[in-house]
């Protein structure tokens, strides 16, 4: 079943004109138009995911990986112009044009987000515990029993000591931050997680016990996932398919390991060379 489906998305810095478009991309090999100054962070981006797949999204730094992330993750930025639609299964209408109230619900419910700064996701000043009930209580739980039975059981299943959970998360290692993170994304059981460059910060061997755990905990649960990365080796071990990003612009997609082995564009196989 086809979970999410996403047509023609764009989002824009500056005042744009009517050239924006035609005058960026991969082919241009800019984001930023030559006639009005704006930058198209992504632009006639064109993507579905099915029910519990895991999409990933690769490119390098302001590819427009995580502007596209956060479009599908319903997440607006005051400062940008999108454009595009976005069909969720169960829902009708384009989710890029709903209310405040709609929206809330979807990402209290339905669709969660792993921010990659881990600032932007949690409060550092609250427990690690109190950061995922936050989640619970905002979707509408009451029953304090309940809501720390339930964080319990995600600690224990994102692999976050129990005996830390009413520590300040400030205190918290640089992984389990970022499990706390997951944890929370995980708390009302959503259909869809979008993972925005989710080892950034850690040390390989913390990054490796973070990736295994999410996709065990995916597979088990049968959450579908969005993984933004820079990192191929990230996106190889999460991702059954992958798009590859380029200047704003999807540039190859295909099964993960196809695109790995026979990239065929040819910044895939530099992405693929550099680090070979």
């Amino acid at each position: 079943m086809t979970l999410l489906e996403a047509h023609d998305l764009q989002t824009r810095y500056g005042p744009g004109c009517p050239r924006c478009v035609e005058s960026t991309g991969d082919r241009a090999g800019t984001n930023q138009c030559p006639h009005c100054g704006s930058v198209v962070a992504c632009a006639e981006a064109d993507l579905s995911v099915e029910a519990g797949e895991v999409l990933g999204i690769v490119g390098e730094s302001g590819s427009g990986k995580s502007s596209l992330a956060e479009l599908l993750a319903l997440e607006r930025d005051d400062d940008a112009t999108t454009a595009g639609e976005v069909n969720y299964a169960g829902h009708d209408g384009n989710l890029l044009g709903v209310d405040y109230e709609t929206r809330h619900d979807l990402r209290t419910g339905e669709i969660a987000l792993v921010h990659q700064h881990i600032r932007d996701g949690l409060n550092l000043e609250f427990t690690g515990g109190g950061n995922v009930a936050e989640k619970l209580l905002s979707a509408g739980n009451r029953s304090y029993e309940d809501v720390r039975g339930r964080v319990r059981d995600l600690f224990d299943e994102t692999e976050i000591p129990v005996a830390r959970m009413d520590d300040p998360t400030s205190t918290y290692s640089g992984g389990m931050q970022r499990r706390v993170q997951i944890a929370r994304a995980l708390a009302t059981d959503p259909d869809l997680v979008v993972l925005d460059e989710p080892t950034t910060g850690l040390d390989v061997s913390v990054q490796a016990r973070v990736l295994d755990m999410f996709r065990r905990v995916q597979r088990e649960e049968g959450v579908a996932a969005i993984v933004v990365s820079h990192d191929l080796s990230v996106v190889r071990l999460l991702a059954d398919r992958t798009l590859v990003m380029r200047h704003g612009r999807i540039v190859e997609s295909g099964l993960t390991d196809r695109i790995m082995e026979d990239p065929h564009h040819e910044y895939t196989q530099t992405l693929i060379n550099s680090v070979i």
